[in-house]
């Protein structure tokens, strides 16, 4: 039977894009139905991200019905990095037929060719910044806030359409109330002179994130696939993310009074809406605001950390990662939180991830980025 793409243009193409995953999912019992208006604002004119970026969404059909999904992207911010060439797939669904796999991906990467983007990296939904990575490894567990689930096939059919690995991801997990190791506490003392950890302060929010999102900035520079988050991304989802997130779980390490370090931990928002079916209306904004102001997930996400660069081949490097990591930790646990994930992890990144081995965290899920030279028209 013929495969129909789509081009997602008007809301109620949007709408069916972003429903393709109940379909495919309705029988996994890892699968959390995402917020459906959070997915919609998400892809939304009025996102930051779009400020510079712009996308692109294919609906797969056969007979009338969406078997699949995909989404082409272009984030301008590339160019400055001198990946002009660079275009992103995502927003990745489909059931099990090479023949919808193929009709989606030949859809993207006509639109990224046609736009002058002939190397192709993804899934990312949307950007390098956002969630990132196709999961190949721990599909047995619900995915943590912002980390993305997958059906196993779906690696299978990416490759078999010409994509390799780019680079892995890792997902880490931990029991927040982990024994201090003698070498953190150790580094911490040295630095006691030199060092102030502090939660942030709401009174002077847009500062705050604003100096969080130069810290970000400065110690991601050099890792892979980098794109700088622009003030006004940043602002956004600092200003969202403190609606949920206690002050003493963000926290922000001074070297000398000026700002060398910070984490950000999450309450897994996918403990509080999982049987939600992804609607908030007519009681979902209830439930979930009693799930976190009265009983307080216990599982939570570390999505953003960093260590400023002149820092981070110094002795002083992992003890400012140490002191926000303790510093976290404490708040977390006096909430009773049991479980956390710190994601996600390059491979590469051996420092972080010696840290977080050596405080006992485990690797729980692995996530795969892919890439692709397209030499003609698909």
């Amino acid at each position: 039977m013929d495969v129909l793409i789509e081009p997602v243009g008007d809301k109620k193409a949007l709408d069916t894009f972003v429903r393709v995953p109940w379909r495919l999912y309705r029988d996994d019992p890892a699968w959390v139905p995402p917020l459906v208006f959070d997915r919609k604002a998400q892809l939304a004119p009025a996102n930051p991200f779009f400020r510079h970026a712009e996308w692109q969404g294919f609906i797969a059909r056969r007979q009338g019905e969406p078997v699949g999904r995909i989404s082409a992207q272009i984030d301008r911010l590339n160019d400055a990095e001198g990946r002009a060439d660079l275009g992103y797939f995502g927003m990745l669904e489909a059931i099990d037929d090479p023949a919808v796999f193929a009709a989606l991906f030949t859809a993207a990467e006509s639109w990224l060719l046609d736009r002058g983007r002939p190397r192709v990296a993804g899934p990312l939904n949307l950007g390098i910044n956002q969630e990132v990575g196709l999961l190949v490894e721990g599909f047995e567990t619900p995915p943590y806030f912002m980390m993305g689930h997958a059906l196993p096939y779906y690696g299978r059919r990416v490759e078999a359409v010409g994509y390799h690995k780019a680079t892995d991801l890792f997902s880490y997990e931990m029991d927040p109330d982990f024994e201090i190791p003698s070498v953190m506490a150790a580094v911490e003392r040295r630095l006691a002179g030199r060092m102030r950890v502090r939660p942030i302060d709401r009174r002077r929010k847009e500062a705050e994130l604003a100096a969080m999102c130069d810290v970000f900035n400065d110690a991601w520079a050099n890792n892979w696939g980098f794109v700088p988050f622009t003030r006004d991304e940043f602002l956004a989802i600092g200003k969202e993310m403190l609606l949920i997130v206690p002050d003493d779980m963000i926290q922000i390490a001074e070297v000398d009074g000026a700002p060398a370090a910070f984490i950000v931990m999450l309450p897994n928002l996918n403990e509080a809406i999982a049987d939600l079916d992804g609607k908030i209306l007519p009681f979902g904004w209830a439930k979930l605001l009693w799930r976190l102001k009265v009983r307080f997930p216990h599982s939570a996400r570390v999505p953003l950390m960093g260590v400023r660069s002149a820092f981070q081949r110094t002795r002083l490097g992992p003890g400012l990662a140490f002191a926000v990591i303790h510093a976290v930790r404490n708040a977390s646990v006096a909430r009773g939180v049991r479980n956390v994930e710190m994601s996600w992890i390059l491979e590469g990144n051996k420092g972080m991830r010696n840290i977080i081995e050596t405080i006992g965290g485990r690797v729980s899920k692995r996530y795969r980025v892919y890439e692709k030279q397209l030499t003609a028209a698909p």
